[in-house]
C-alpha cells in the first residue's frame, strides 16, 4: 500500500522546476486571501471522516447511492455552515461563494444533489422575482427552509424555449394560474434534484391570459408538502432513471394536471400579470434568459477546473510510468519524455489555463452587465448572451475532448474507475447538452454576429467583444499581413472571423434574393455560421488569455513570467496550427510560415517539459479532490491501484457464491 515516500521520478521532476510554485498558485487562485481560505476549507474537508467513503459508491446500488449522497451532502453543508459562522465568514446571501467551496472539493464525485438550489433556483428568484416575492421565498431558500430546482427542459423540447408546451392559464374568476401538461412531451424532464429531493421549483411555462399566449415565463411552484414531502394533488413527479454520470443529482420528471397556483406566483420582476388579466411586457425579452446566462458563465470556469484536474492526473502518471525506449542503450523512459505524449498533455494544461482566464474575463463582463441592468441599462445584455453562448459551447467541447485525451494518454489504467477520469468526463459531456445544446449555442452567437456585421456596415459602434469587425467592414478579402508574434496571430483569428462572417452574410442575402425566407436562408448557411461563431469564441479566449497573462507578467517574477508566456504561446500556436487552413485562406501566412510555426510549437513543448509537474502541482489540488490512484502527489501509482482493487466487494471473499450456484454445475455437467 502507499508508503508515504514520494516516487523518485516525481521527486526528480520537481527538482527541475524553474519557478516558484506558490507564486503561480496565488495567481491561479486569485490572491493570497483566497488561497488561504481555500486551503483552510480543504484541510477541514480532509479531516472529517463523515465526508469520505470507506467503500467507493461505484459498488452501491442506484438507490443506495442516492441515499448516501443525500446523507453526505447534508452533513457537509451543515458542518461547513457551522464552521463559517464560527469564523464570522458565513453570509447566506453570498450563496454562490459559500457553496462553491463544496462544489470544487471532490467530496461528492457523483454530483452534488443540491447544486441546482444555488446555481439556478436562487439565481432565478434573484433575477425574476420582485421585492415582495423575494421577501416571501428568497430568505427561505437561502436558509434551506425550502429546497428548489429550475424546471425548464421538457421531454419534447429543450433549447428551443418557444416550443415549450407546459401551459399556465390565468383564471380571472379565482385569480389563479392553472398549470397543465397537455401531452406526454410537455412533461418537465431532466431538472436536477426534481425527482425526490426538491419540494419547490421555478417552472418555465407558456403564459395564457384572455385567450392569448404571451410566451414563456417563470412561475414559483410548490411541488411537495413541506412536512410529509408527498407530492401535492395534481403533481406527477419522479426520477428519470440512471445516467452516464451525475449519479447523485436525482434528475426528475414533472407533469401538471390542472394544478392551481396564485397569480402572484408568477415571478414579476420583469413582466407582470395584473389582477384583471392584463399583461405588462418586460423592457426586453432577453431578461427571460438571465438565469441561463448566469449558469453558462459559471459552466465556463467549471470546465477549466475539471480539465486542469484531468491534466494533473495524466501529467503525474506520465512522469511515473516508464515505457518504451528512445535510446536502445538506456532504460525505458518516462512516458512524458515522448514528444507525442507532450503534444497530448501539455496543450490540455495550457487550454485549462486559457479557458479559466477567459471565464474570469466573462465573469467580470457578467457582473458589469448585471450592475448596469439594475440601473436600467440593458444594451450590453445581447453581447453577454452571445459571448456566453459560444464560450459555453467551446469550453464544454474542448474540456470533454481534452479529458478523453488525458484518459487515453494513461493507457489501460486510465479506464479504471479509480483513475477517476469518468467523473470529470461525465461533467463535461453533460454540460455539452444542458443549458443549451452546443450547436444551438453557436447558432445563437452567429445570429448576434450577423446583426453586428450589418450594424457595422451602417457605421454604428459595436460592443467591445465584436468591435474588431468594424475594421473589416466594406473591405475586400485582402490578406492580412502575417507574423508569428502572439498579438498578430490573435488578430489573424479575428480577420478570419470577419472574412468568414462577411461571406456567410453574403450567402444569406443571396438566398433571400433567390426567394428563400430569412429563416430558410439562415438554415442553409448554418454550417458557415457555426464555424464563424466557434472561431469568434476562440479568438475571444486567445485575446483574453493573452491580455490577462501579460497583465500578470507585469508584477510576476522573471521566472514565473517566462513560464506564463510559454503557456500562453503554446495555446496560441496550437490553435493557429489547428486552423491553419483558414489562416492560409484569409491571411498572408505561407506554407513555410506554417512549417516555422510547427517548429516553434515543438520548441515550446520542449521548453515547458521541465516545468510540467511544477505547473500541475501549482494548480494545488489535494489528493482527495483528484480522487485518482494515478494522480496522487506521491506518485505511488501501482500501490494505489492495488489498494483500490482491494476495496471491491468481490475481493472480500475468496470464493463467490456463483461458483457453487452456476460455475461448478456447468463445469461438471455432461454437455
Amino acid at each position: 500500500m502507499p508508503s508515504g515516500v514520494v516516487n523518485k521520478d516525481l521527486q526528480h521532476e520537481r527538482s527541475k522546476c524553474t519557478f516558484n510554485l506558490e507564486e503561480f498558485t496565488v495567481w491561479w487562485v486569485g490572491g493570497k486571501e483566497k488561497l488561504a481560505e481555500k486551503r483552510a476549507m480543504e484541510t477541514f474537508f480532509r479531516d472529517q471522516p463523515e465526508f469520505h467513503d470507506t467503500v467507493p459508491l461505484a459498488y452501491a446500488s442506484h438507490k443506495e447511492k442516492y441515499e448516501e449522497i443525500i446523507r453526505k451532502a447534508t452533513v457537509i453543508f451543515t458542518k461547513t455552515r457551522k464552521l463559517l459562522q464560527e469564523q464570522g465568514r458565513y453570509d447566506a446571501r453570498n450563496y454562490f461563494e459559500t457553496w462553491d467551496f463544496l462544489l470544487g472539493t471532490g467530496l461528492i464525485k457523483e454530483g452534488n444533489p443540491f447544486r441546482l438550489q444555488f446555481d439556478m433556483f436562487i439565481p432565478a428568484l434573484v433575477g425574476h422575482a420582485n421585492a415582495e416575492q423575494q421577501a416571501k421565498w428568497l430568505e427561505r431558500a437561502l436558509n434551506w427552509q425550502i429546497l428548489g430546482t429550475y424546471a425548464q427542459t421538457e421531454l419534447g423540447h429543450g433549447t428551443f424555449l418557444r416550443g415549450l408546451e407546459t401551459r399556465a392559464t390565468f383564471d380571472e374568476r379565482t385569480d389563479e394560474l392553472v398549470l397543465h401538461s397537455p401531452t406526454l412531451t410537455a412533461y418537465k424532464w431532466w431538472p436536477g434534484a426534481l425527482g425526490h429531493t426538491a419540494n419547490y421549483a421555478v417552472v418555465m411555462a407558456q403564459l395564457y391570459s384572455k385567450g392569448k399566449c404571451f410566451g414563456v415565463h417563470p412561475f414559483m411552484v410548490q411541488l411537495r408538502d413541506e412536512d410529509s414531502h408527498l407530492p401535492l394533488p395534481g403533481i406527477d413527479i419522479g426520477e428519470i432513471g440512471d445516467k452516464i454520470g451525475y449519479k447523485g443529482v436525482n434528475n426528475g420528471y414533472l407533469g401538471f394536471d390542472n394544478f392551481r397556483i396564485p397569480r402572484t406566483n408568477m415571478l414579476m420582476k420583469n413582466a407582470q400579470l395584473l389582477r384583471d388579466g392584463t399583461y405588462v411586457k418586460p423592457a426586453t425579452s432577453v431578461l427571460t434568459y438571465g438565469t441561463m446566462v448566469f449558469v453558462r458563465v459559471i459552466i465556463c470556469k467549471g470546465m477549466a477546473y475539471e480539465l486542469s484536474k484531468a491534466a494533473t492526473i495524466a501529467v503525474r502518471y506520465s512522469c511515473v510510468r516508464r515505457q518504451s525506449l528512445i535510446n536502445s542503450n538506456q532504460p525505458e523512459v518516462q512516458v512524458m519524455d515522448h514528444l507525442t505524449q507532450q503534444d497530448k498533455l501539455l496543450p490540455q494544461v495550457t487550454k485549462a489555463i486559457a479557458l479559466k482566464l477567459a471565464a474570469d474575463y466573462l465573469w467580470q463582463l457578467y457582473q458589469d452587465t448585471t450592475s448596469e441592468m439594475d440601473s436600467g441599462k440593458l444594451d450590453r445584455l445581447p453581447e453577454l448572451h452571445a459571448i456566453s453562448c459560444c464560450l459555453k459551447a467551446i469550453s464544454t467541447a474542448d474540456a470533454a475532448r481534452g479529458m478523453e485525451v488525458c484518459r487515453l494518454a494513461c493507457g489501460g489504467h486510465g479506464y479504471l474507475s479509480s483513475a477517476n477520469f469518468m467523473t470529470f468526463y461525465s461533467v463535461a459531456t453533460a454540460a455539452s447538452t444542458y443549458e443549451g445544446e452546443n450547436t444551438v449555442m453557436l447558432l445563437q452567437t452567429a445570429r448576434f454576429l450577423v446583426k453586428s456585421w450589418n450594424q457595422a456596415l451602417k457605421g454604428r459602434k459595436l460592443p467591445s467583444t465584436v468591435s474588431y469587425l468594424s475594421d473589416y467592414c466594406g473591405k475586400t478579402s485582402k490578406r492580412m499581413p502575417w507574423s508569428d508574434s502572439l498579438p498578430v496571430i490573435i488578430s489573424a483569428f479575428q480577420a478570419v472571423v470577419a472574412n468568414k462572417l462577411r461571406l456567410a452574410n453574403e450567402h444569406i442575402e443571396r438566398r433571400k434574393t433567390a426567394g428563400y425566407t430569412p429563416e430558410e436562408a439562415t438554415n442553409m448557411t448554418g454550417l458557415e455560421l457555426t464555424t464563424v461563431a466557434e472561431l469568434h469564441g476562440r479568438a475571444f479566449v486567445l485575446h483574453s488569455a493573452y491580455e490577462m497573462i501579460e497583465q500578470a507578467c507585469q508584477t510576476a517574477s522573471v521566472q514565473l513570467a517566462a513560464v506564463l508566456r510559454q503557456l500562453c504561446a503554446l495555446t496560441v500556436y496550437g490553435e493557429a496550427l489547428q486552423f491553419a487552413g483558414d489562416l492560409l485562406r484569409f491571411t498572408a501566412i505561407s506554407e513555410s510560415d506554417v512549417v516555422k510555426l510547427q517548429l516553434k510549437y515543438e520548441a515550446i513543448l520542449a521548453a515547458l517539459r521541465p516545468n510540467a509537474i511544477g505547473v500541475v502541482d501549482a494548480f494545488d489540488y489535494p489528493d482527495y479532490v483528484l480522487g485518482s490512484a494515478l494522480g496522487a502527489y506521491d506518485g505511488n501509482v501501482y500501490e494505489r491501484l492495488f489498494e483500490e482493487a482491494m476495496k471491491s466487494p468481490l475481493n472480500q471473499e475468496p470464493v463467490n457464491r456463483t461458483f457453487e450456484l452456476y460455475l461448478k454445475p456447468l463445469m461438471r455437467s455432461m454437455l
